[in-house]
This record gives structure tokens, sequence and C-alpha cells, in this order.
């Protein structure tokens, strides 16, 4: 079985695809996050100038910024073809959709949204639940659909 599917079939059934998937999705998030954070300094750079030239009102985007950066970064990364953002590519893990359609943008989306979500209210259930079920999915990919799977 090869651990690198093509990312247009559903998540497969070999248990070896998912693997150490959780302590993988652990060190994403964290690598994920801290490219976020860089992102978040050019993008502030680009709506100061952008409030400037909206005559101040660009600067109500700031409270959000870190929302819609880490938005547009999974919306891309992880709605594109490689179904992963540059941390779980860094872990060799991908995002896939059980019913066996590609991820797409909007997709992506709802899963960070369902994570963030979730993780506001559950904190601890979030992993615990990843422990308990067949593929090592989270309660958000349990109620989206899809699963973490190993690349490599």
């Amino acid at each position: 079985m090869s651990l690198n599917p093509n990312p247009l079939y559903a998540a497969p059934d070999d248990w070896r695809a998912y693997s150490g998937t959780l302590s993988r999705r652990v060190f994403a998030f964290i690598l994920d996050y801290v490219i976020i954070l860089l992102l978040c300094i050019p993008a502030a750079v680009i709506l100061f100038f952008l409030s400037i030239v909206t005559l101040g009102l660009g600067f109500f985007l700031y409270p959000a910024l870190f929302v819609i950066v880490a938005g547009l970064y999974f919306g891309f990364t992880v709605g594109g073809p490689s179904q992963a953002s540059l941390g779980m590519r860094a872990m060799g893990i991908a995002v896939v959709r059980v019913d066996g359609r590609e991820m797409d943008f909007l997709t992506a989306i709802v899963h960070l949204a369902l994570f963030w979500i979730l993780n506001s209210v559950l904190t601890p259930l979030i992993l615990l639940v990843g422990l308990f079920t067949d593929r090592s999915r989270l309660l958000h990919d349990l109620l989206i659909g899809t699963a973490t799977i190993r690349t490599a």
C-alpha cells in the first residue's frame, strides 16, 4: 500500500495511513501558526497603506487580521492541490474527504472554523476523540467528513 494516495480518492482503508497522525497534527499546528504569525507582519503593513487609501476604514480590519490571514492561508493550502498546509507537508500528512471528493477552499475554511469553535468550547475533548475513533479522526473531522492521512 502506498502511503501517498491520490487526493481525488477517498480516505484509504489501510490502518497504516493513519498511524501517528495525531502527534503529527499537533506539530503541524504549531508550525502553521508560526507561519501565520509571520504572514501577519506583511499583511499588517499592507493593511496600513490600504487604511490610508481608504481614509481610515481599513484600520477596522486590524482586530480580525489574524482570522483573515489564517482563513486565507488554510483555504489556499488545505483547499489546494496538495490538500495540506505547509506545516502538514513538513509533518508528512494531508487532509482528505471521506466521500472521495477533493478538498476545496470552502471545505477547508469550514474545517478551520469548526476547529476554532469546538476548540473554544471543548478544548481537551478534541484530541481525546482522536484516541477512540477509527482513522484517528478528531471531532471536527467527524462533523465535516474528513480524515488526516500520512503522505510519508
